[in-house]
């Protein structure tokens, strides 16, 4: 066998007397990394941004103190007003368009509501006027009737239960009358009639309701009468006379 002796070799390069491969080439020298300075203003930053919150933190507590004083001042107008009840009157008419309420209140109530009195045997009725649901306020009761202590308008009611075991259909008459000073002579206010109001069966109940508004003057008395006081149920629920001035 031939050896091919065009067999090409590495070229070999003797350095200083050594063989060895030849020398990598070098490239532009590096740009020298200069040394970053250490920042010292990182601990004013900070105290500037401490300083900025207290700061915020401080005018919204002056902010809010403010506010409190400005309601206070408010809350104390307000109650000017309601210092005296004639304040209070003005206050309200001004500001509801109300008439004055307060005064009217100022002056002493009058009502009366009496009951039916169990015993009652002749007329004018007598009634009850201080047990039970009966009150007097502003108003007397004296011989069976109510006499007016201030002339004014007043709103003056009645009803009177009549009932029974037999039917004779006698006419039931109510009426609420008044009396003066001046005059003796009774004038009827109201007067209610009730014909034919039972049947054949024996028990029978009705009952007679009357109300007005009327202009009565003082020292005047209210009485009420019946036709049949037989007849009447004096329950204190279902038989009364009363007023109370408007």
């Amino acid at each position: 066998m031939q050896q091919n002796l065009n067999y090409g070799y590495p070229p070999v390069f003797w350095v200083d007397g050594v063989a060895g491969a030849p020398p990598a080439p070098t490239g532009p020298p590096l740009p020298l990394r200069r040394p970053v300075k250490k920042r010292r203003d990182g601990p004013w930053l900070c105290l500037f941004g401490v300083t900025v919150l207290v700061f915020l933190a401080l005018t919204g507590i002056g902010l809010g103190f403010y506010k409190i004083t400005q309601l206070q001042n408010d809350l104390d107008r307000m109650k000017k007003p309601f210092a005296s009840s004639d304040g209070l009157t003005s206050f309200l008419e001004k500001h509801t368009g109300l008439p004055n309420i307060l005064r009217a209140n100022q002056h002493p109530r009058r009502a009366a509501h009496l009951t039916g009195k169990s015993n009652a045997d002749s007329l004018p009725l007598d009634w009850e006027d201080t047990h039970g649901r009966a009150f007097l306020d502003g108003v007397r009761y004296v011989n069976r009737g109510l006499i007016i202590n201030e002339t004014g308008l007043y709103f003056v009611y009645s009803t009177v239960y009549f009932r029974w075991r037999t039917c004779e259909n006698k006419p039931l008459i109510h009426t609420v009358f008044k009396r003066s000073q001046v005059s003796r002579n009774d004038v009827v206010l109201l007067e209610g009639r009730k014909i034919n109001y039972c049947g054949n069966n024996g028990l029978w109940a009705r009952s007679s309701s009357l109300a007005a508004v009327f202009n009565l003057t003082r020292f005047e008395t209210l009485y009420v009468n019946v036709s049949e006081i037989s007849l009447v149920g004096f329950d204190e629920t279902k038989t009364f006379f009363g007023l109370y001035k408007l």
